[in-house]
């Protein structure tokens, strides 16, 4: 099968995995810039251009597309989709997943756990938006931040209100949500892989810090994840319409709550702390979701 990992680095950790992966399985991998295609959209015959060549006969693409990237690399996987080739995500649902309140928006509908979550454009009821979550402490973040960065937690109402103000100001978009102090600052990232959870790890923020991500010094572990852990990962993943994805959860009092869907999971700290090929696994269901795909009648491919 020839499949196409779409990344801006081909150097990186999670895209060098899924080719060494691919090609141990037998298929021709090859990694693609997105951000260097170009298309020829028409109805007869879509193509992407690539380094001057039209990219033809793939079997199926796996999106690895950048938070900052995500209209243009959500437009190339569209390219794709139209040309009628199998995407691990598809570009409606990597959108669905970037958008913070959105996600939340779609899991609340689904009945899924979520933190008590509160969102407002102006700020003359500061103090009604923070009640709405109950009060202080809380999480603030801002809609389009990654990694941790954009999050902050205030311990007082005074601090809340000083946030707010504050990234209002810059005209940003903000969420307020409940801390969940029993959490102690740590969360679980549950990589899901078309309906089954195939690894999940605990990861622990450094002492004095809130944010659990490992790229802010936060440590991480292999975890055993409880049953409905483990539905709330996988009806979450569904809930976006995502095949591949890294959904987050915390243990609160009131069971697991989702703190965020990533439509493109980083590999390195999940396969390192579990010993799990999630690399290995998730090629595997690329490959048979592919020639699934192929067998099905045009019907039952993406709408738009």
């Amino acid at each position: 099968m020839k499949i196409a990992i779409l990344s801006q680095d081909a150097s990186l950790y999670s895209t060098k995995r899924l080719l060494d992966a691919g090609e141990k399985q037998g298929h021709e991998m090859r990694a693609i810039n997105y951000l260097r295609c170009y298309m020829n959209i028409t109805s007869h015959k879509p193509t992407i251009m690539y380094q001057g060549k039209p990219l033809e006969d793939f079997d199926a693409v796996i999106p690895r597309i950048g938070a900052s990237r995500t209209f243009y690399g959500t437009a190339v996987v569209r390219q794709f989709e139209v040309m009628g080739v199998f995407s691990t995500n598809d570009s409606q649902a990597i959108s669905r997943s970037r958008d913070k309140l959105r996600c939340l928006q779609i899991l609340a509908r689904k009945g899924i756990g979520l933190p008590v979550t509160g969102f407002a454009h102006a700020t003359e009821d500061i103090d009604g938006l923070i009640e709405t979550v109950g009060g202080a402490p809380l999480v603030i973040k801002l809609l389009e931040g990654t990694q941790g960065i954009g999050v902050v937690l205030a311990e007082t109402q005074q601090a809340a209100k000083s946030v707010i103000e504050a990234f209002r100001g810059l005209d940003a978009n903000i969420l307020v949500q409940e801390y969940i102090k029993e959490a102690g600052g740590a969360d679980l990232r549950c990589f899901v892989v078309g309906d089954k959870v195939v690894a999940a790890m605990k990861r622990q923020g450094a002492p004095g810090e809130f944010r659990s991500n490992l790229h802010r010094g936060g440590k991480a572990e292999k975890v055993k994840l409880t049953p409905e852990e483990r539905s709330t990962a996988v009806r979450s993943a569904k809930a976006m319409g995502l095949r591949v994805a890294g959904v987050d959860l915390l243990r609160s009092n009131h069971g697991p709550v989702v703190m965020e869907v990533n439509s493109s999971p980083g590999l390195e700290g999940i396969e390192k702390a579990t010993g799990v090929d999630v690399a290995g696994k998730t090629i595997e269901f690329v490959a048979k979701s592919a020639a699934e795909a192929k067998n099905r009648a045009p019907l039952d491919r993406v709408q738009y």
